[in-house]
């Protein structure tokens, strides 16, 4: 399995599996135990993980949740020391030394809780994800 087929549903704790899609939406499973099955319509907000980037301080502005994910991995292994229920200042701190130029003022504890109980849902369902080599999109090339 790869970033691109795992979505976040807007409202809905977890993260899910993509499937197919269906006339009125995607079907999608949870990545749990439960396996359960839904289907989010298309007025749900679903993020694929891939899309999603962490704002930075950087010239580029933003660094990809792919790379977070894995740089989380490199350093911190399969214990990262603390929950999505941490406090908010263990939580700045732990952000802080994994991606020293995330931007503080876009970025929120909110955003950081996700992000923590993201890598431990894909820690424990899909950890081929946290090693597999970064794909990186092609621009399209100018024919002459």
């Amino acid at each position: 399995m790869e970033l691109q087929e795992i979505a976040a549903i807007s409202g809905k704790g977890g993260l899910f599996r993509v499937l197919k899609p269906t006339k009125g939406g995607v079907i999608l499973e949870s990545l749990d135990e439960a396996k359960i099955k839904i289907v989010a319509a298309a007025s749900q907000k679903l993020s694929l993980l891939k899309e999603i980037s962490i704002y930075t301080t950087t010239q580029k502005g933003t660094v990809s949740l792919e790379e977070v994910l894995q740089k989380i991995h490199k350093d911190f292994g399969n214990d990262i020391g603390l929950t999505s229920e941490s406090d908010p200042t263990e939580l700045k701190s732990f952000l802080k030394s994994v991606l020293p130029e995330y931007d503080e003022s876009r970025v929120y504890v909110s955003d950081i809780k996700k992000l923590v109980k993201w890598y431990q849902i894909i820690l424990q369902q899909v950890p081929e994800i946290l090693t597999a080599p970064i794909k990186e999109v092609e621009a399209p090339t100018e024919e002459k």
